[in-house]
């Protein structure tokens, strides 16, 4: 028996050239975004079933409210994602899981809905912006990637020593995401009231767009799944 056509290729749309060619002028598919979120993770070194909502241990009362927001999350998102509260943050003690839990829902997001999700990770990402700041066209090119992707992953968000370059990098990036009701999914060991102290247009956006769906974990090591006994 012989294939279907629509068997040949992973994007019927396209036949997975990654144009549109029975259009005028020519335009990208809608795989190729997804493609290249999908080459995103890969290159931070996430790899494929490593991060999922059933591999991630609830092991305390704090982990299990966290998994609880996550899925709530992930299952209103379609219908939430173009709303003023249309993001999910986890913030607070090191260790608590939220790289996982974020990553986890990225992916499922990103396979699962087909929604193009971008993964920043916080440290790479601003020293490369930052030692890019004065090549005008690149840096406006990688930080317009990071503006305006359907949905932004902020891993370990503010890691690290914390400068005023930082700062304006990431307020073009939250501010631009506020205006435009970008969904973001967060992670970062600040508090709400350390990201506050930190840049209050900044703490403050981030809490209205995350605010139906924030966790904040205690800062103490009974919430640190590494020291767990």
């Amino acid at each position: 028996m012989k294939s279907k056509s629509s068997d040949l290729y992973k994007c019927n749309k396209c036949k997975d050239t990654s144009w549109l060619t029975d259009v005028s002028p020519w335009k990208r598919c809608e795989c190729f975004e997804l493609n290249e979120a999908e080459r995103m993770f890969c290159k931070s070194g996430i790899k494929d079933g490593s991060y999922n909502f059933s591999n991630f241990q609830e092991w305390n009362d704090s982990s299990k409210v966290m998994k609880k927001v996550a899925t709530d999350y992930f299952k209103d998102f379609i219908q939430i994602k173009d709303k003023r509260q249309n993001s999910i943050a986890f913030l607070g003690q090191v260790g608590g899981g939220k790289t996982h839990l974020t990553v986890a829902l990225g992916l499922n997001i990103l396979k699962s809905k087909r929604i193009s999700v971008v993964y920043l990770n916080y440290r790479e990402v601003i020293t490369e912006l930052k030692q890019n700041i004065l090549d005008e066209e690149f840096y406006k090119k990688q930080i317009s990637k990071y503006q305006n992707s359907k949905v932004l992953l902020i891993d370990d968000m503010l890691k690290g020593k914390v400068t005023d370059s930082d700062k304006n990098i990431m307020f073009e990036i939250i501010n631009f995401r506020y205006i435009n009701h970008l969904p973001l999914i967060i992670s970062s060991e600040y508090g709400l009231n350390d990201l506050l102290n930190y840049d209050e247009a900044i703490g403050s956006r981030i809490y209205e767009m995350c605010k139906d769906y924030l966790v904040e974990l205690d800062k103490n090591i009974k919430n640190n799944y590494r020291l767990r006994t």
